[in-house]
């Protein structure tokens, strides 16, 4: 018997295996312990995960790229299918056949079968619907019991993320950790310490939890919205009256989750229509043939690294020549704090709900454990830090820290 602990997460996936009583990170894709959550379905029917799938994609390889799958969980999109060549796939599907590889990776890496898993979870799959976030875990937990696992339990994220803080305290104190990853923001405010960490039960030492839907790929949908898509006609105007042309293929185009519907063959017609009715019929010719080529994931990556080297850089630039020539979006700090602060200060409230939940103030947090892909956006990481100014900030392993909590829990409960 081998346990694991799973971090599905909307952007990237870790796995960690618990073996005679240790836990370590497994090498999910070439040597890297992150494994993208991306699935390309080649024609053949055959498919690639990770890095692999998002390179099929990019090599102009055809077959259809799916990615932030983790997403769909808790809507409807869950039950809905997507057309793969000339067959249709349900989202649950393409997630199992995904987290499938994920378990084959990591059996492979301990050489015996994972039976037992602490699976990760943000404090709430779906804003203000509890109907909806019992339904995400309950569809987690069939498909690993589908794949396998006899035994599955589950832990939020952020607490996930404060058992990898702990391993480096020698003293006691008060934490809040923030997980801000690709597709949710969550918090939790834990006691630590040296001599908590031999507890049994830890369920005291939590004081409170509390998450907003709000990550990653939402900063790329806003991004992509106000610097690319009008490029392509967003926002432009139908050449009789005053109405601007639809907005929803915009907002499909600059959601992850979305970008497939528009290969629907209706859509190709509907932009058809649209193109004769615009005021502006090139930017239209833009859209078309980004939605017949099927390049709307090339457009998202495109963001997504401007989105990145603007956090590193200051500034960057959407290359959009293979489009059209000389076609580009700049993006500095100024142009994404713009496009995306709102974003950012919603992120922010939630601490100040979350020490409310506690019954704690601000200045009896000893220290903000910062982990997520998204703390590494300035204006995340200071909306989140001005809610206690007088804690200490530590940055933890970005994309690690909660793989390698979910399996410490993992070795707690299971070892």
């Amino acid at each position: 018997m081998a346990a694991a602990g799973l971090d599905f997460g909307t952007s990237n996936t870790t796995l960690g295996v618990v073996a005679g009583g240790r836990a370590d990170m497994v090498r999910l894709e070439g040597g890297e312990d992150t494994l993208p959550s991306a699935t390309f379905y080649h024609y053949d029917g055959t498919i690639s995960v990770g890095r692999a799938a998002v390179a099929a994609y990019v090599g102009g390889e055809h077959g259809r790229l799916m990615r932030a799958l983790k997403s769909v969980l808790g809507s409807a999109l869950m039950e809905e299918t997507t057309l793969v060549g000339r067959s249709r796939v349900k989202f649950r599907d393409v997630l199992k056949r995904y987290l499938a590889e994920v378990k084959r990776r990591g059996e492979a890496a301990a050489g015996q079968p994972l039976t037992h898993l602490v699976h990760g979870r943000p404090v709430h799959f779906v804003d203000g619907n509890p109907e909806a976030d019992r339904l995400a875990e309950t569809t987690l937990d069939a498909i690993a019991r589908d794949l396998g696992f006899k035994e599955v339990s589950f832990q939020y994220e952020p607490i996930a993320a404060s058992l990898d803080y702990e391993r480096q305290l020698d003293r006691e104190e008060l934490a809040l950790i923030a997980d801000i990853g690709g597709g949710t923001s969550d918090f939790s405010i834990v006691r630590l310490g040296p001599e908590r960490a031999k507890k049994a039960e830890r369920a005291a030492d939590v004081l409170a939890s509390d998450g907003v839907r709000i990550g990653g790929t939402d900063f790329d949908r806003q991004l992509s919205l106000g610097t690319v898509m009008p490029l392509l006609g967003f926002r432009s105007r139908l050449a009789r009256g005053e109405i601007d042309v639809p907005s929803v293929y915009y907002h499909d185009l600059s959601t992850w989750s979305a970008i497939n519907r528009l290969y629907e063959p209706r859509i190709h017609r509907e932009l058809v229509d649209l193109e004769r009715r615009a005021a502006e019929p090139q930017l239209i010719q833009r859209l078309m043939r980004v939605v017949d080529d099927e390049r709307g994931h090339a457009l998202a990556i495109g963001v997504e690294a401007a989105k990145i080297a603007v956090a590193e850089d200051g500034a960057a630039t959407v290359p959009l020549d293979w489009l059209e020539g000389g076609l580009a979006a700049a993006v500095d700090h100024a142009g994404l704090v713009r496009h995306t602060g709102e974003l950012a200060r919603r992120i922010g409230e939630r601490v100040g709900a979350c020490l409310a939940a506690a019954g704690v103030t601000a200045d009896a947090i000893d220290a903000v454990f910062l982990t997520g892909g998204s703390t590494r956006l300035e204006h995340v990481r200071s909306a989140i830090l001005a809610a206690v100014p007088e804690a200490r900030a530590v940055a933890g392993n970005v994309f690690g820290s909660v793989g390698m909590g979910l399996a410490l829990e993992a070795a707690r409960r299971y070892g």
